[in-house]
C-alpha cells in the first residue's frame, strides 16, 4: 500500500473537475495523403492544438518499456505508462530476455510441459499471433521454443497460426508462412514431427477481448482443438484460396484446418501440452479461460475438452490468475496513479466502451483487476457494437460522452478519465474514409465535453496512447509519400505508427499558476501521471517521471 500524496505548496490544484481524454490511436504526423486525422474536419481539436499549450509525447519503443525504438507502441503499454507514471519493461522485452538467458526453459512450467509430452509421447501445441509485429507476439519467440522443444526430445509439435495483417502489412501473411515452412523443414527428423495444423485471421478466430464476441473464441476452439473447418493441404494454399475467393485482408481470413488424407494433422488430444505464446494479455484471456475453465466454463459449448497441460506466455490477469500456468513472470507495476489518488482521498471515474474499457481500468492500474477502493472509484463500461468498425466508425463516442457529462455534472468526481477508441479501432481497418469519419465524430464529442469543463471551472488534459489514424497508408521513408502498389493503389496501413502523440492542456482558469515545460521531444506518456497529480494539488511521488508543469 502507498501513502497519501503530499499537498503542493506551489499550486493548490483545480477547483473544478480534472478530466483526462485519451484519443486512442491519434498521433501527430505531417499533413499528407496518409493522415486521416489531418484530413478530417475537426474544428475543436484544431482549435485547442493551436490555442492551448501542447507538448508532444513519445508513445513507442523504449519510452513505453519496449525493447527498441523500432517497436511501435500499443494501447496496453501506453495505458500502463499513463497510469503508472514510470516505465516498466514490457512483454516483448521480458520474453526476449527470458529466452536469451535460458530462464524460460528452466521454469517449472516449461519443464512440466515438456515432460508431459515426452512421457505420453504426445503433441506440444503452439497457438498465437503469427508475425513479428511485436505487439501481441513475435515469431522469433515461437521459433526459439520450437527449436528448444526438439533439443529436449519433444516427439511432435503442431502450430496453430493466427494471421496478423494488423500490426504488420495487411497482406503480408505469406511473407511469414513461406520462410517459416522452410525453417520447419530444417528441424524435421525421424524423431521430430513438426507441422502447421490450423489457422485463421486474428479478427475472425480466437483473439477476442473483453468478451466482446465469444463466437471468435468458439471458432478458434473448433479449428485448433477439434480440427473442424475447411481443409487445405497447407497454410499457403489456405491464404491464397481465401484471398482469391473473398478478397479479404489477412486479419479477416476465415479459419482453416491443415489435413492429410482428409484428416486434420493436429487436433488437441488428451495428454497433449498447449502453449499460447502471445505475451500481451487482452486477447489471450478468453482462449485461456476455455482451456483452463473446467466444468464451470459456459461461454460456449466446447463439445470436447481434452485433458492437457496448458500455459500462457505470461500471466494475462494477475488478480484472476489467468492462466493458471505461464512461462514468464509479468512486470510488477507498482505505485500507480490510481492507488495514490485513492490513498489521498480523491474520487475517480474511469469510462470507455467495451473495446477500451480494460485500458482505462486494468491496464491503467498496472495490470490489476478490480478497484483500489469501492467507494472512491467508479468504472463505467458502455457496451460496444459487434459490427465491423468501418461500418459504424463513430462507435459509441456519443454514448460515452453522454455518461461522462452526467458524471461531470454530478460533482461526485475530482478526477475522470475517458478513452475514445475511434482512431485506433477504425484505423486498424485500413479504411481511410471511415477513419476520417471516426475522427469527425470524436471531434463533436470533444466540443461537448469542453463546454461542460468550462462551465464547471475544470481542466481537460487531452492526449493519446499511440498513433494509428495519423498514418493510414504505408509511407516511403525517403519521399514521405504513400507507397503505391502494382495495382496503382496506395497500400493501406493497419498497424500503429511510431509518431508522437499530443498532450494538450485545456485550461481557461488556472494557467497563470503554473508553467508548462519546454517541449524538447524528450517527454513520454509516463510524464502524464505526475502532471495529473500536480493539477489535483499534490506533489508527485519521487519514483515517477517528472511533471510537464512547474
Amino acid at each position: 500500500m502507498v501513502s497519501a500524496l503530499n499537498k503542493s505548496i506551489k499550486f493548490a490544484g483545480v477547483k473544478g473537475p480534472l478530466v483526462t481524454i485519451v484519443m486512442d490511436g491519434v498521433g501527430i504526423a505531417p499533413n499528407g495523403a496518409a493522415n486521416a486525422v489531418a484530413a478530417a474536419h475537426t474544428p475543436t481539436l484544431d482549435r485547442v492544438m493551436k490555442e492551448y499549450p501542447m507538448v508532444t509525447l513519445k508513445a513507442h519503443g523504449t519510452a513505453v518499456g519496449l525493447p527498441s525504438d523500432d517497436d511501435m507502441g500499443n494501447s496496453e503499454v501506453g495505458h500502463n505508462a499513463l497510469g503508472a507514471g514510470q516505465v516498466f519493461a514490457q512483454g516483448a522485452k521480458l520474453v526476449s530476455n527470458s529466452i536469451e538467458s535460458g530462464k524460460m526453459f528452466t521454469s517449472d512450467t516449461w519443464v512440466n510441459l515438456l515432460a508431459n509430452v515426452k512421457n505420453n509421447q504426445s503433441t506440444l501445441h503452439f497457438i498465437g499471433l503469427f508475425s513479428d509485429g511485436n505487439v501481441h507476439s513475435h515469431i522469433d519467440h515461437l521459433k526459439a521454443m520450437i527449436t528448444r522443444a526438439k533439443e529436449e526430445g519433444a516427439p511432435r509439435v503442431r502450430i496453430h497460426i493466427l494471421i496478423d495483417g494488423r500490426d504488420v502489412g495487411e497482406t503480408s501473411a505469406l511473407d511469414y508462412i513461406l520462410p517459416f515452412e522452410e525453417f520447419l523443414g530444417t528441424l524435421r527428423a525421424p524423431d521430430f514431427d513438426v507441422k502447421i495444423a490450423s489457422g485463421g485471421g486474428r479478427m475472425k478466430v480466437t483473439m477476442d477481448r473483453y468478451e466482446a464476441d465469444w463466437s471468435m473464441v468458439e471458432r478458434g476452439w473448433q479449428t485448433h482443438v477439434l480440427g473442424e473447418g475447411r481443409q487445405f493441404a497447407s497454410a499457403e494454399e489456405a491464404v491464397v484460396t481465401y484471398r482469391q475467393e473473398l478478397g479479404v485482408i489477412d486479419q479477416d481470413l476465415p479459419p482453416f484446418v491443415i489435413a492429410e488424407d482428409a484428416r486434420p494433422v493436429g487436433t488437441v488430444e488428451d495428454g497433449d501440452s498447449v502453449i499460447f505464446y502471445n505475451f500481451r494479455g487482452d486477447r489471450a484471456i478468453e482462449i485461456s479461460r476455455a482451456f483452463d475453465g473446467g466444468e464451470e466454463f459456459t461461454a460456449f459449448d466446447r463439445v470436447r475438452v481434452p485433458q492437457v497441460c496448458y500455459a500462457g506466455m505470461l500471466e494475462y490477469d494477475g488478480d484472476l490468475h489467468i492462466p493458471a500456468h505461464y512461462l514468464v513472470n509479468p512486470p510488477e507495476i507498482t505505485e500507480t496513479q490510481s492507488e495514490y489518488l485513492v490513498a489521498s482521498g480523491v474520487s475517480q471515474l474511469a469510462i470507455s466502451e467495451t473495446q477500451k474499457y480494460g485500458h482505462v481500468t486494468y491496464f491503467w492500474n498496472g495490470n490489476r483487476s478490480g478497484k483500489f477502493s469501492e467507494t472512491l472509484e467508479t468504472y463505467i463500461e458502455i457496451p460496444s457494437d459487434v459490427v465491423p468498425f468501418e461500418q459504424r466508425p463513430w462507435m459509441k463516442c456519443a454514448e460515452i460522452t453522454d455518461r461522462l457529462i452526467e458524471c461531470l455534472e454530478s460533482g461526485k468526481y475530482q478526477y475522470l478519465r475517458v478513452n475514445f477508441p475511434n482512431g485506433d479501432m477504425v484505423g486498424h481497418t485500413g479504411n481511410f474514409l471511415a477513419t476520417e469519419c471516426s475522427m469527425e465524430a470524436l471531434d463533436l464529442q470533444l466540443a461537448r465535453i469542453l463546454q461542460v469543463v468550462d462551465r464547471l471551472h475544470g481542466v481537460a488534459l487531452i492526449t493519446a496512447d499511440h498513433g494509428n489514424a495519423d498514418e493510414m497508408y504505408e509511407v516511403d521513408k525517403k519521399t514521405k509519400e504513400p507507397k503505391v502498389g502494382k495495382d496503382g493503389k496506395m497500400k493501406a496501413k493497419t498497424s500503429h505508427t511510431l509518431n508522437p502523440v499530443p498532450f494538450i492542456i485545456y485550461d481557461n482558469f488556472y494557467r497563470d499558476l503554473y508553467t508548462v515545460k519546454e517541449d524538447k521531444g524528450a517527454f513520454g506518456l509516463s510524464n502524464v501521471a505526475a502532471t495529473t497529480v500536480r493539477f489535483l494539488g499534490f506533489e508527485p511521488p519521487a519514483a515517477w517521471d517528472e511533471s510537464l508543469i512547474d
